[in-house]
């Protein structure tokens, strides 16, 4: 950004002027007594603590419309954070058709990067550090000259401790102190980590590299060293809205009070019960402190749940009232519909058919694909629903894949659009945009089937369905360049419009979002909770995150999970225990479906219990070990050294990295379990039916050998 004056830090086109005192109150109408309340407050600080659906973003934005026509805020003079790029789309959207098109809204990230580039020649010499988006590939270069295998799980757990250690403000030193007491990355010491983050920190210094948390670290020095330009963005922002202020980190909180300074225009929005990035270096503790930080703060409680029926709402407070926060208990409206439905499964394949063929009833019933989701704890258990709907020709988008505006239709689609607005004539905005992209294939109705021609289209298709929206909410004809301008907004932020697939989501993911029908699948212990959420802290967490994923459902909530991985194996899984918490609010009780169909309920097994100390295994990794994760494992060093020179060779023969064959945690288990037969490998964790058919017979052999040596 060239240099300019204040108002150009971050500033947008001015807004219009202040609406007369009638149109100020029509502003109001609309709201409940409690969103009311938000917005005529807009002098002073002002903490709003939200539950779930209960309309925060309406109440925000609001108040920022209801100041600016007041003239209590100069939208101009306005900053609203968000942690999400489509939070902030949204905020946006909303103020543009409150009037108020002048405000940022804009993460935590985007604010602070525009503003380091704004202000970069003045404090550092050189071009501008190239931002480093992963950090997986200068991170493996970092451990390997530190001297550490590099493999991909290790690589992505490293990376997340020194992410943890900088939104904790924790310099090396201080990190390696507390070190102790983390759950570190296998095989890493706490010595080690320190080598690899100074390692790490060093080659970014070398090659002028900044990754997102340096944003944030850069930013909050400068203001803490520079009163100048600290006193230049305090003229040009004098008045903070914080979204979902119980996941602020350190480093944000931090950089926050530094932009607010002495003044005391703050609301902030949030809910203790939704505090679930903790492992991320995120706390509610700022969202209890800030009225003492604040003394003159007002409190506000959002309760009224206008997004879920009456069923959904009462079985959210069943868990609510266990997340180890003071609960906000949600009041509904009283919309009804179906109780939750519970379904248990003989594995995880017949889990994944069922869902994905009630999904394709679902929407042979008139339910749009992208009202639906699919939600789950770990990423790793998209891909059986991804290929079980495949499989009935369902569209799906997995979150968090393919950025929607670096797709080669919407580029050319946007590059046709551009290229017909001076000769496009009036008229209604979707026919506009549908007749430019007809050109270049897409139809009012889809392709049959799947694949790469499904896809283009429903790209496509997206942004004739964004213009319908647009041209819904407006009563003249909104010419095509307005279309483009809303499109370059979206895309600079990337807000990307819906694709109507069913969304495939882990629940982290799925927060702030919400559908018409939500499926919960894999609700076994081990995976929510998670096995490595072993205190009471950390189940309190995996708890709220389960009433996350319960309120992002409008009307239907399904709810299930499969008592073994593959078919035929012994059922050794349990139901979660939330779903237990879950049920005492008036949820009918499970259906018991099997692989080929129904099946009998039958007696729930003992739980299985640690061969040494005799604590109730939880997770299938424990499981398989007959062991707990706090007894030590008994290698076999001797056979572990001939397993690690045998992957050594199998990796060369194959030209892959040694963890492509199997991971270090894979052949440790392996040297413990010491298998002898077929059944012996179905206890190994990581040896599924690939790698059993590729490495199995090899295996076997090796541990014959060594024992008759």
């Amino acid at each position: 950004m060239t240099a300019g004056p204040p108002a150009a830090v971050g500033a947008s086109s001015p807004s219009p002027g202040p609406l007369l005192p009638a149109d100020a109150d029509a502003l109001l109408e609309h709201l409940d007594p409690e969103q009311r309340r938000v917005a005529e407050h807009v002098s002073g600080p002002l903490v709003v603590l939200a539950g779930a659906g209960t309309g925060k973003t309406r109440a925000m934005t609001h108040r920022i419309a209801y100041g600016a026509a007041t003239g209590a805020l100069s939208v101009q003079h306005v900053l609203a954070l968000t942690f999400t790029a489509k939070a902030a789309g949204e905020m946006r959207s909303r103020l543009r058709a409150l009037g108020v098109p002048g405000v940022q809204a804009r993460t935590f990230h985007s604010a602070a990067l525009r503003q380091l580039r704004f202000f970069w020649d003045s404090f550092a010499e050189g071009p501008f550090p190239e931002l480093l988006g992963q950090k997986s590939g200068i991170l493996a270069r970092a451990m390997a000259e530190a001297g550490f295998e590099v493999e991909r799980e290790t690589v992505r757990d490293v990376a997340a401790e020194i992410e943890y250690a900088a939104v904790s403000l924790l310099a090396v030193d201080d990190y390696v102190e507390q070190a102790a007491s983390r759950e570190l990355p296998a095989g890493i010491t706490p010595a080690g980590m320190e080598q690899i983050m100074r390692s790490y920190s060093e080659i970014k210094s070398r090659r002028r590299l900044l990754d997102f948390e340096d944003i944030l670290l850069t930013l909050t020095g400068l203001l803490a060293t520079r009163e100048d330009i600290a006193a230049r963005i305090h003229g040009q922002y004098r008045h903070f809205v914080v979204d979902e202020f119980q996941d602020v980190s350190p480093v944000q909180y931090d950089l926050l009070m530094r932009w607010v300074g002495r003044r005391e225009s703050l609301c902030v929005v949030g809910d203790p019960a939704q505090t679930i990035y903790t492992f991320a270096g995120a706390t509610d503790s700022f969202l209890h402190r800030l009225p003492s930080r604040l003394p003159g703060a007002r409190t506000v409680s959002l309760v009224r749940n206008y997004r879920s029926t009456e069923q959904i709402v009462q079985a959210a407070n069943a868990v609510l009232a266990r997340t180890g926060r003071t609960p906000l208990v949600l009041r509904g409206t009283g919309r009804n519909g179906p109780p939750p439905r519970f379904t248990e499964y003989a594995d995880d394949r017949a889990e994944a058919e069922a869902v994905a063929a009630r999904i394709a009833g679902e929407i042979a019933g008139g339910r749009r694909a992208s009202d639906i989701a699919v939600l789950f704890r770990t990423n790793g258990q998209s891909q059986a629903f991804e290929d079980a709907l495949a499989r009935r020709g369902v569209g799906y988008v997995l979150r968090g894949g393919e950025r929607f505006f670096a797709r080669r239709e919407v580029k050319e689609g946007i590059a046709l659009l551009r290229a017909s607005a001076a000769t496009r004539g009036p008229g209604a905005l979707d026919t506009v945009v549908g007749e430019v992209l007809d050109a270049i294939g897409w139809a009012p109705q889809p392709p049959a089937g799947t694949g790469a021609a499904r896809e283009r289209w429903e790209s496509l298709n997206a942004l004739v369905d964004l213009a319908a929206t647009i041209q819904r909410d407006s009563e003249l004809p909104v010419p095509l360049p307005d279309f483009l301008a809303e499109l370059a907004d979206r895309q600079e932020h990337q807000f990307a419009p819906p694709v109507n697939g069913v969304t495939l989501a882990s629940v982290h993911a799925a927060k702030g979002l919400e559908w018409e029908s939500v499926h919960l699948v894999g609700l076994s212990e081990g995976l929510l909770p998670i096995s490595f959420a072993r205190t009471p802290a950390a189940v309190a967490e995996e708890r709220r995150l389960f009433y996350v994923a319960l309120t992002r459902a409008r009307t239907e909530l399904s709810l299930s999970w499969s008592l073994s991985r593959q078919e035929g194996s012994r059922a050794r899984r349990s139901p979660s225990r939330f779903v237990g918490e879950m049920q005492g609010a008036g949820g009918k009780r499970p259906q018991a479906v099997g692989g080929a169909g129904a099946r009998s309920a039958r007696p729930r097994p003992a739980p299985q219990q640690c061969r040494r100390c005799g604590r109730v295994l939880v997770s299938a990794v424990e499981q398989k070990l007959e062991r707990c994760g706090h007894c030590p494992a008994e290698v076999d060093e001797r056979l572990l050294a001939a397993l690690l020179e045998w992957r050594r060779e199998r990796s060369e023969h194959m030209r892959v990295p040694a963890y492509m064959v199997l991971t270090t945690a894979t052949v440790n288990a392996i040297a413990e379990v010491r298998p002898r037969t077929a059944a012996d490998m179905e206890r190994i964790p990581g040896i599924g039916p690939v790698k059993h058919e590729l490495y199995g017979t090899e295996i076997l052999a090796l541990v014959e050998r060594h024992a008759e040596t």
